[in-house]
């Protein structure tokens, strides 16, 4: 069983405000804290930070339509022919507003930030318990949780949508929607909220793992700065790291028994010792047991096997590229209990020649099931040694030398042979997308990766992908037709 997780199944059952326009509080845990006993001792801020880590592990993201969504559309991956449409839309790019899953996504991250936002409008009241009973550095701590979170949940709307509505207060008692804001002021409110939160979080070896710590709060501050192409800033952020390096085996990135190693930086977390009873019942509540994800189901090749790596992928890798053996079965590899069984699987029945080993328990497993417990490395120090390389190469009078150092930090743990100095700008671009494309294979960077340097209408030349529209999702229809504030004027290009 895992240990010092964070337990989010009883008091993450607090349902704190449940969408953009409502602003109940539906408290379901043991005890049966009522809202006006709230922010009185040290248990009762935590489980409201608790429950805004949770909407990390509702099926709109994590847990399930997340990967689908990511893995996809970047091509990583194919789709067997049993692939639900919800899912091989994502593929052919064929969602529009009505997408119930775009939906959940939407839904996921706002009621979390709405979460996050119960805890942060409450400052006031958290700073008034006695010392005595909670530290002013505890508070603090709480108060920075939240901010990262709302950060955290703000970067996953902002990167999929663009602009949308920037909510940092309570929702209204009449109920009314908010309006859109720009991108550009909510990737400010990231920012402050990111700036806000490193002075008073503590550092990953004294922090419960799991948590955010300063050493997430920068990585994702550095990570923003680099999407926004302040490279300086994001390097700043990224040297300030201490305490994280490569794992020696890049697979112990990967599974249940070694999380929260030397690599992680921040991870969404899951064990299914801890109760899945509400899996299936909570697409965007965050609300009751959701300690596993569907992931090794959905991807494994021995169960529903729903999804493959694409032929495009898997012809990425250089030869002798030891993370190729790491994240993909191939016909003859042993895999199983005490690997006493043989891959004999491929090609699939949608055409794939490999199955995914990354994030799937045949390494010590038969079968997966819908509870797997691995966790997902949202970030990892790998993810930013190479964004690292990018700031060096892309800030003004990049040190193109610099850069492929640290490029080959991260080729020399794959056994390659590192690559030369001297090269030039364009050819250390190029030796970044190929080196993201097969270090943080089916991590959910890719498509944000190929957007954000402009190259999709290259990277995804052959697929349904439409320059001008595919870059953001659709608004969700419902929010269209729920909220007075924003209209169908309002909805993202193309849709």
């Amino acid at each position: 069983m895992k240990t010092n997780k964070i337990i989010l199944t009883v008091l993450a059952s607090l349902g704190l405000i449940l969408s953009c326009n409502e602003d109940s509080l539906e408290l379901t845990n043991p005890n049966e804290l009522l809202p006006e006993s709230f922010f009185q001792n040290p248990i009762q801020v935590q489980s409201a930070v608790n429950a805004v880590y949770s909407n990390m592990q509702t099926q709109g993201l994590y847990s399930r339509h997340m990967f689908f969504m990511m893995d996809n559309m970047s091509q990583e991956n194919g789709g067997n022919n049993q692939l639900e449409a919800d899912k091989r839309q994502y593929l052919e790019f064929s969602f529009n507003p009505s997408h119930g899953a775009i939906g959940a996504y939407w839904e996921s991250c706002y009621r979390g930030i709405n979460k996050a936002n119960y805890v942060i409008e409450n400052e006031e009241t958290i700073n008034a318990i006695l010392p005595s009973v909670m530290s002013d550095d505890a508070k603090q701590k709480a108060l920075g949780e939240a901010k990262f979170l709302r950060a955290f949940y703000y970067f996953l709307i902002v990167t999929r949508f663009g602009d949308a509505p920037l909510i940092t207060t309570l929702p209204p008692e009449d109920g009314v929607g908010f309006g859109k804001n720009s991108k550009d002021e909510i990737y400010a409110q990231i920012i402050k909220d990111l700036q806000e939160a490193i002075p008073v979080l503590n550092a990953k070896g004294e922090e419960e793992n799991g948590r955010a710590t300063v050493g997430s709060a920068r990585a994702l501050l550095g990570k923003v700065y680099l999407f926004l192409e302040q490279y300086d800033d994001a390097l700043a952020q990224f040297n300030a790291l201490n305490g994280y390096a490569l794992e020696d085996d890049y697979f112990d990135n990967f599974k249940e028994e070694t999380e929260f190693g030397v690599e992680s930086i921040f991870e969404i977390q899951y064990d299914d010792d801890l109760g899945f009873s509400a899996q299936w019942n909570s697409d965007r509540s965050g609300e009751g047991p959701n300690e596993a994800t569907f992931r090794g189901q959905e991807y494994g090749f021995n169960d529903w096997f729903n999804v493959f790596p694409s032929d495009d992928l898997l012809n990425e890798y250089e030869e002798n590229d030891i993370r190729f053996e790491q994240s993909f079965y191939v016909n003859g590899d042993k895999f199983g209990k005490d690997s006493a069984l043989t891959v004999d699987h491929f090609p699939s029945n949608g055409g794939g020649n490999a199955g995914w080993s990354k994030y799937n328990n045949y390494y010590k497993d038969d079968n997966e099931d819908q509870t797997s417990g691995i966790n997902f490395k949202y970030l990892r120090y790998a993810d930013v040694l190479l964004m690292m390389a990018e700031c060096e190469s892309m800030r003004p009078g990049g040190d193109q030398d610099a850069a492929i150092g640290l490029i080959n930090q991260v080729r020399e743990r794959a056994g390659l042979d590192p690559l030369p100095t001297g090269l030039s700008a364009a050819q250390v671009f190029d030796a970044l997308v190929h080196e993201r494309k097969v270090e943080l294979a089916g991590e959910q960077c890719r498509f944000n990766d190929i957007i954000r340097w402009g190259i999709a209408d290259t990277e995804l030349a052959g697929t349904s992908f439409q320059t001008g529209k595919h870059e953001l999702l659709p608004i969700p229809q419902a929010e269209i037709d729920a909220n007075i504030n924003i209209s169908s004027a309002d909805q993202n290009p193309g849709y």
